[in-house]
């Protein structure tokens, strides 16, 4: 977010973004060597920046994209390419929601979490809400270690 944020706030010079992830990796994640998946969320949002922000301006008619916080408008752009382009296995869709989320709450104004929110959930039901009821391993080795306890208490 904070690399997005940077490239927005500097005029959106894509020649310049390699740089300002490396800067920032360097200066809010010191010791990092591996920041791919970093460049990758930043690369990848601004590759599919026109179409998110027509997203944006669709889903918050209100709010014309520049008169959205430099803050937000960047919060959303990252929440919605993880929603539309991400790896599910890696960031399931609410993952991705809950994470813009609480980016909005630390970094953003006193209604930017509910302003993400909105608009972030108002595209995941337009996405027909992808792995609603997907239940993540963690739950479903403990739903399996649950069941073998019952069949266990019912055989004694």
């Amino acid at each position: 977010m904070q690399s997005l944020f940077e490239w927005d706030f500097q005029g959106k010079h894509d020649d310049h973004v390699k740089e300002i992830v490396e800067r920032n990796v360097a200066e809010f994640a010191p010791g990092v060597e591996d920041y791919v998946f970093v460049e990758a969320l930043v690369k990848g949002t601004l590759s599919q920046r026109a179409g998110i922000d027509k997203l944006i301006e669709k889903c918050a008619p209100e709010w014309p994209l520049e008169q959205v916080t430099i803050v937000d408008r960047n919060i959303l752009r990252l929440g919605i390419y993880e929603l539309m382009h991400g790896n599910y296995e890696e960031v399931p869709p609410k993952v991705a929601i809950n994470e813009a989320i609480e980016l909005a709450k630390t970094f953003g104004g006193e209604s930017s979490a509910r302003f993400v929110n909105g608009v972030l959930g108002t595209i995941y039901r337009e996405m027909g809400e992808p792995m609603k009821d997907d239940v993540t391993k963690k739950k479903k080795a403990g739903n399996e270690e649950s069941d073998k306890l019952e069949k266990e208490k019912a055989e004694d």
